[in-house]
């Protein structure tokens, strides 16, 4: 299984991050033409080698046309959601951008006390924050990235000035996003995790120390700022996971039982907590006492996100109670990879044990989509595109 870790001494923002993906052996160019199809225009990106106090890192920069951007957009979620789905980006890609917005729009709600549909960014909205956003995703995806750690964040202190006034740092969308998440003081008065740099790390990672590995590349990402107390870099660590004990890991298992909300309620309940970065969510019907009916809400989930999903639960349901426990569990390696088929190329989802390919799932949006397209039961061709599937491995 391929690992990587984000070692994170002096922040993260999302350059930083880009930078690092980069520096361990991303290909520019073959992020370029990924995000180019995304309808946003009138940007360029520019990968250059930085020294950083002692450290060589790769600094990325997104430049924008100041003509064609002269008015900056205040898009909301659903302008930014709809640019990522007008796109061409690989499926887990797109998976992980739609999460990591959703997520920062929910975390601007909570800190101004709105909605996510009536949050509008400023700084995350803009061009260079979707291609940073965008861009980690998809630079994960082409690393063949299969499970991301990272270690504890520094927040730093003091005050920036932003849309909403002088704040403090760290500011109070990163701070809600930084819930759950190891933060530590450094003593460093400046901001050193953006809110596009939180969001990415704590909605892809798990938080805590680098797992065992055996590594194969290093890429230092560089952030703007040069200061001399500190080198202003960002670690990633690339390798292969070292044995079977790192096929554990710990999870969280969230649950409330309600008997008094209306069924249409669940729908929306399951789309927020997956968005926010459930692994999985499912309801049971129960008896409870004096035989009345219920449901049990089920929500698996990583340790540090359990805040997230608890006020979830609490504001999309009638609960006023939520118990969860840890659980250790195992999973089979795997890997999203394309293959060609009667119909084309078909994502599809490979699991190994022992380095043997015991699963083959094709991605069940683009069997249905076939299937509509060349007017046929979604079953027979499910079944003939994972028959081939199977050959082809």
């Amino acid at each position: 299984m391929k690992v990587l870790y984000f070692d994170c001494p002096a922040g993260a923002s999302g350059d930083m991050i880009l930078g690092a993906l980069v520096d361990a052996g991303l290909s520019v160019d073959a992020l370029r033409a990924e995000l180019a199809s995304l309808p946003l225009g009138g940007w360029r990106l520019e990968s250059r080698p930085v020294m950083r106090g002692a450290f060589r890192a790769t600094k990325v920069d997104v430049h924008v046309d100041e003509h064609r951007h002269a008015h900056p957009h205040h898009r909301g979620l659903a302008d930014v959601l709809a640019i990522l789905r007008a796109g061409t980006l690989a499926p887990a890609a797109l998976a992980d951008a739609e999460r990591v917005f959703t997520r920062l729009a929910d975390a601007e709600a909570r800190a101004h006390g709105s909605t996510r549909e009536a949050v509008h960014f400023h700084d995350v909205g803009a061009v260079d924050a979707i291609v940073d956003v965008a861009g980690a995703c998809v630079g994960l995806a082409l690393l063949g990235i299969e499970r991301v750690h990272a270690s504890a964040l520094p927040v730093g202190g003091g005050f920036v000035d932003g849309p909403h006034g002088r704040i403090p740092v760290p500011a109070p969308g990163t701070a809600e996003l930084l819930r759950g998440w190891p933060v530590v003081d450094t003593g460093v008065r400046a901001e050193l995790v953006t809110p596009t740099g939180a969001a990415i790390v704590t909605t892809l990672a798990t938080p805590g120390p680098m797992p065992a590995m055996t590594i194969g590349t290093l890429g230092y990402g560089a952030g703007t700022r040069d200061p001399a107390e500190t080198a202003n870099v960002l670690r990633c660590l690339v390798g292969d996971a070292a044995g079977e004990a790192d096929d554990l890991e710990t999870i969280v298992q969230a649950e409330t039982t309600i008997d008094d909300m209306s069924p249409q309620l669940y729908e929306p309940l399951m789309e927020r907590l997956l968005a926010a970065g459930a692994l999985d969510v499912f309801l049971t019907p129960v008896i409870m006492k004096r035989s009345r009916p219920a449901v049990v809400v089920t929500v698996l989930c990583a340790p540090a996100a359990i805040d997230v999903m608890a006020d979830a639960l609490f504001q999309e349901t009638s609960t006023i109670g939520v118990r969860w426990s840890e659980w250790r569990r195992k999973r089979l390696p795997r890997e999203m990879v394309t293959l060609t088929t009667t119909y084309g190329p078909v994502p599809f989802k490979v699991s190994r044990l022992d380095g043997r390919v015991v699963t083959v799932t094709p991605e069940f949006a683009d069997v249905v989509r076939i299937a509509r397209e060349k007017g046929r039961p979604v079953r027979d061709v499910l079944d003939q595109v994972r028959a081939e599937g199977l050959s082809l491995l």
